[in-house]
């Protein structure tokens, strides 16, 4: 995108926004065609602004930017409207995506199906849809866009195609791999049924034991992938679902 100026009538996601200077914002916008992009909202601060009442997080904008730097200068966004508010725990876990996206997702690097991915998984948390699975499908899509997923269909070692009926380990670096007898397994190592792996592959979350062993995979990827940085959204909508 360096060399193109300006790019006009973007659908885009805010994703993340803090002060810049004494009216203006930095703001972290996720569009369909360029990815994630820095801009610089000047002005978005001052009262009567028509950025200040656009820049909605979870709600789909229109995007006018221009710049050859790393930061945009933002000009214009509009609300595209269809997408009603998140609220409660849909709230948090809409946090939950956006911090994903800016943790894992490289600047301005395009992922057309992820975009869609985020805009349907927010407007079934605004529908009031079931979270654990919204959520787990998109870790999915998100560590399979970026090239972090291992490949739930087949043995990494041997090539054969996943069976049902057997455990598999998945070994970081290296992806899934049919297990030993249970008494040589590493406690540290993650056993996964078969059938879970075959049902998470087709994008089927619909059963707790498939939720359970999808959490459990998904959170050592994404935990590996940060760096073993905690992320604050997460601790904080663990923390709400203990209470």
């Amino acid at each position: 995108m360096s060399g193109r100026a300006r790019i006009d009538n973007e659908t885009g996601f805010l994703l993340h926004s803090y002060p810049w200077r004494e009216t203006s914002l930095i703001v972290e916008i996720f569009s369909r065609d360029f990815g994630r992009v820095p801009m610089v909202a000047k002005g978005a601060r001052r009262q009567g602004s028509v950025l200040r009442g656009a820049l909605m997080a979870f709600q789909p904008l229109e995007l006018t930017w221009s710049g050859k730097a790393e930061v945009k200068n933002l000009h214009s966004a509009a609300w595209q409207g269809g997408q009603p508010l998140l609220g409660g725990v849909g709230l948090l876990c809409g946090y939950y995506l956006n911090e994903l996206l800016l943790r894992l997702l490289p600047r301005e690097d395009a992922h057309p199906a992820l975009f869609d991915a985020y805009a349907g998984t927010l407007a079934r948390l605004a529908a009031g849809l079931a979270h654990e699975p919204l959520l787990r499908a998109f870790e999915l899509d998100l560590l399979r866009e970026l090239g972090y997923a291992p490949t739930l269909t087949h043995d990494a070692d041997s090539g054969e195609a996943i069976h049902a009926g057997s455990d598999y380990l998945f070994v970081l670096e290296r992806g899934l791999i049919e297990a030993p007898p249970m008494a040589s397994v590493p406690a540290d190592l993650v056993v996964l049924p078969g059938h879970v792996l075959l049902a998470m592959a087709a994008g089927d979350f619909s059963s707790a034991e498939i939720l359970s062993h999808a959490k459990g995979l998904m959170r050592r990827l994404i935990h590996y992938h940060l760096g073993g940085q905690a992320l604050e959204s997460r601790r904080i909508l663990m923390e709400l679902q203990a209470l």
